[in-house]
C-alpha cells in the first residue's frame, strides 16, 4: 500500500528519497511525490501519477531550473495507492496548508476526515484535493496559529483525529521535522548517514542497522535527538531492533522479474526455515518457547494468500493431531465467535493488514490465546499477539506471494508439530518422522520448479484464450487449487475458481464447455480419477499437477524414489510451485506486469 519516508541527512534529500520511494514500489501504488526544504526557508514539491523514474526526472529539472534556493538534506517522500479521490496529481502527497508552511505524507484512513474538513473549512481553510490526508497538513497549521512548536502542534492535531495514521510532517519555517503513528506502521533511524523515518524498513535498510518500531500514540521529534512523546508527555523509547534485512540485495540478479526470482528462491528459503526450526520441533521447545496457554482446538484469521496457508496449518493440527479446527476470513471477523481455549493463530505477511488488526480488536478471546505468524518482528500484529513466530522469508518484492505463503506453511506446520508434541497429542518419534519429511521439502520443491519449467510453458499457446479456468483438489489438495486460483486471477486478470473435486457435479460443470481449461491437484486421492473422467468426457482441457505420467509431474511422487513429504497429512507444498509458474507463464503471454498487478499492494493497510 502507501509508503512513507523521510531524512535529515547531510547531503541532498532528493537522490535519497528517490532511491527510498523506489525500494517500495514493490507495496504498489499509482502516485507519487516528495517535499523537499530549501536553503531559504521553503519547501518545493513535486508529485506524479506515474512511476518513481518520473518523479526523478521532474526532481532533476527542478534542481537545474534554480528554485528559490537550493534543495537541502531534509525531505519527505511518498507513494499513494488510492482509497479516497481519484488519482490524480493534486491528490498524490506530500500536501500542505494554505500557507505553505507545512507538508505532510500519511498512511492510513482519517475516519472523520469528513467532519474535520467541514470545520476546518467554516474556519476558511482551502483545500485543494479529495483525499482525507489533506485534513492533517491544516489541523498542524491550525494549532501553528497558536505560537507551539511542530511538535506540539501535531500531537494536538492528531488528539482530533480518529481512525489509523502514520504522518510525518515537515515545517519551512523551523525545518523540524515530527513523525506520529496510531495503527498504522512508522519506523524511525539514525546512522551516520542521516536521521530516517519509513513505513517499511527495505526503504531505509541499505543506510541503518538499527531502528526503532513507533507505538500507537508516538509522536517523535526528529531532531540531533529524538524526542518521544505520547499526549505530549515523554515516553521511553521503544528498543532498537536489527535490520535482519540490512545490505540485502534487492536486484534481480538476472531473472527477468522479481516473481520469477522469488519462485526459485524457494528450495533455498525453505531449507534455512527447516535447519532453524527442526533441532526445537520434536522435543517440543519450539511451542514451549511461545509461552501459551493450553489448547483445545485451533483457528487460523488471515486473508488471501495468507489464509490460504493457515488453512494448511489448520489442517496439520486436524490430520496430525485430532484437534479441531477451523479459518476465519479477517475481514468477517467482526462476526466471529471463539469458543473457548482457543488457539488463535493470526497470519499476515507484513503484519499490518488492517483486516486482520481490525478481526483481532473485534475477537472476545477470553481465555483464548493469539499468536502471530508473520515475516515482520516489530509490526504491529506482532506486538498485539500473546506471542509471535517469524517466518522468515525475507524480502519479497513481487506483489504476489510466493516463498512467503511456503515460508508460512513450512513455520506453521513445524509450531503444529511441536505443539502436539508438547501436548503429548503425538509421541516424540512420530515427531521425528514428520521432521524428517519436512527436511524433504527443498528437494521437492527444486524438482517441482524443474518439472514446471519444462511442462509449463508449451502448454501456454493452448490455454491463453481462455476466459475461465477451474481448480480442483481432493483432501489437502483443496487448498493449493485455492491459492492456485488465486495466483492467477491476480497476474492474468482472467476469471478463476476452484472447487474439491467431488462439488464439481453439483454445479460447476456447467462451467466445462470444450477447451475449458481445469487444473487438477492429483494428490493420491483415488477419486479424482472420476472427477478428471467428468471433465475430459465434456471436452475440458484437463492440466494435471501430480506425479508420473501426469501433464506436470511436479510432486513428489513422480520421483524414482517418491518423497511424499506431508503429502498423506497437510498436503503436496511443492504443488504450489506449478501453480506459481502457471500464472506466471500465462500472466507474461498475456502482456501483464507479474511484479506489480493492477489494483493490487502488496501490504494492504485499509480495510
Amino acid at each position: 500500500m502507501c509508503g512513507i519516508v523521510a531524512c535529515r541527512m547531510p547531503g541532498a534529500a532528493a537522490p535519497f528519497l528517490v532511491d527510498a520511494l523506489r525500494l517500495l514500489e514493490y507495496r504498489g501504488y499509482d502516485s507519487a511525490g516528495v517535499a523537499i526544504l530549501t536553503t531559504t526557508g521553503t519547501t518545493v514539491s513535486s508529485r506524479t501519477t506515474h512511476r518513481v523514474d518520473t518523479l526523478e526526472r521532474q526532481l532533476d529539472a527542478l534542481d537545474q531550473s534554480g528554485v528559490d534556493g537550493a534543495l537541502s538534506g531534509t525531505g519527505i517522500g511518498h507513494t499513494r495507492w488510492a482509497t479516497h479521490g481519484a488519482v490524480t496529481e493534486a491528490n498524490a502527497h506530500p500536501h500542505r496548508d494554505c500557507t505553505g508552511r507545512v507538508s505532510i505524507v500519511h498512511n492510513g484512513i482519517i475516519e472523520n476526515a469528513v467532519e474535520l474538513r467541514a470545520q476546518l473549512e467554516a474556519e476558511r481553510h482551502v483545500f485543494a484535493s479529495d483525499v482525507d490526508s489533506e485534513v492533517v497538513s491544516h489541523l498542524i497549521e491550525h494549532e501553528l496559529r497558536s505560537g507551539c512548536g511542530l511538535r506540539d502542534a501535531v500531537t494536538a492535531a492528531t488528539g482530533r483525529m480518529r481512525g489509523s495514521w502514520a504522518v510525518v510532517a515537515l515545517d519551512a519555517q523551523s525545518g523540524a521535522l515530527v513523525a506520529a503513528a496510531h495503527r498504522s506502521p512508522l519506523l524511525v533511524a539514525r546512522s551516520e548517514k542521516g536521521v530516517f523515518a519509513a513505513s517499511d524498513i527495505n526503504a531505509i535498510a541499505q543506510w541503518v542497522d538499527l531502528f526503532q518500531a513507533m507505538r500507537d500514540g508516538d509522536v517523535v521529534e526528529l531532531g540531533e535527538q529524538f524526542a518521544w512523546t505520547r499526549a505530549g508527555t515523554g515516553v521511553t523509547p521503544p528498543p532498537f531492533v536489527s535490520s535482519i534485512w540490512s545490505g540485502t540485495s534487492h536486484g534481480l540478479a538476472g531473472h527477468a522479474d522479481f516473481m520469477g526470482k522469488e519462485i526459485e528462491e524457494q528450495p533455498e528459503t525453505a531449507a534455512r526455515i527447516i535447519d532453524e526450526l527442526a533441532p526445537r520441533i520434536a522435543n517440543g521447545s519450539l511451542w514451549s518457547e511461545l509461552q501459551l496457554p493450553p489448547f483445545e482446538r485451533v483457528a487460523v484469521l488471515g486473508c488471501g494468500t495468507s489464509l490460504n496457508a493457515g488453512r494448511v496449518i489448520a489442517n496439520a493440527f486436524g490430520s496430525l493431531g485430532d484437534v479441531p479446527n477451523s479459518s476465519l476470513i479477517a475481514s468477517e471477523g467482526q462476526s466471529a465467535i471463539v469458543e473457548p481455549r482457543t488457539l488463535v493463530i493470526a497470519l499476515s505477511q507484513s503484519g499490518e493488514t488492517a483486516d486482520v488488526l481490525r478481526a483481532i480488536d473485534d475477537l472476545d478471546l477470553g481465555t483464548s490465546a493469539l499468536v502471530a505468524l508473520t515475516n515482520s518482528d516489530h509490526s504491529t500484529l506482532a506486538r498485539r499477539a500473546d506471542s509471535m513466530l517469524n517466518c522468515n522469508a525475507g524480502p519479497e518484492i513481487g506483489v504476489a506471494a510466493t516463498k512467503t505463503f511456503v515460508a508460512q506453511v513450512i513455520t506453521g506446520v513445524a509450531m503444529a508439530l511441536s505443539a502436539l508434541a508438547a501436548t503429548r497429542r503425538i509421541d516424540r518419534e512420530y515427531a521425528r518422522r514428520q521432521v524428517d519429511d519436512l527436511r524433504r521439502i527443498p528437494d521437492l520443491l527444486a524438482h517441482a520448479i524443474a518439472a514446471s519449467q519444462k511442462a509449463i510453458p508449451p502448454l501456454i499457446d493452448e490455454i491463453r484464450d481462455a476466459q475461465g479456468y477451474l481448480f480442483l483438489g481432493r483432501g489437502s489438495g483443496v487448498v493449493y487449487a485455492a491459492e492456485g486460483a488465486l495466483k492467477l486471477k491476480e497476474l492474468s486478470y482472467r476469471w478463476a475458481e476452484h472447487y474439491p473435486a467431488g462439488e464439481l457435479k453439483h454445479g460447476p460443470l456447467a462451467l466445462v464447455e470444450a477447451g475449458t481449461p481445469v487444473v487438477v491437484i492429483d494428490s493420491g486421492d483415488r477419486r479424482i480419477e472420476s472427477n478428471i473422467a467428468e471433465v475430459s468426457a465434456r471436452g475440458g482441457r484437463v492440466i494435471r499437477i501430480g506425479g508420473a505420467g501426469s501433464t506436470i509431474p511436479a510432486l513428489g511422487l513422480s520421483l524414482g524414489t517418491p518423497m511424499p513429504g506431508g503429502i498423506d497429512r497437510w498436503g503436496p507444498l511443492e504443488s504450489v510451485v506449478p501453480l506459481q509458474i502457471l500464472a506466471r507463464e500465462l500472466a507474461l503471454a498475456l502482456g501483464r506486469d507479474v511484479d506489480k498487478p493492477r489494483n493490487l499492494a502488496k501490504s494492504v493497510t485499509v480495510e
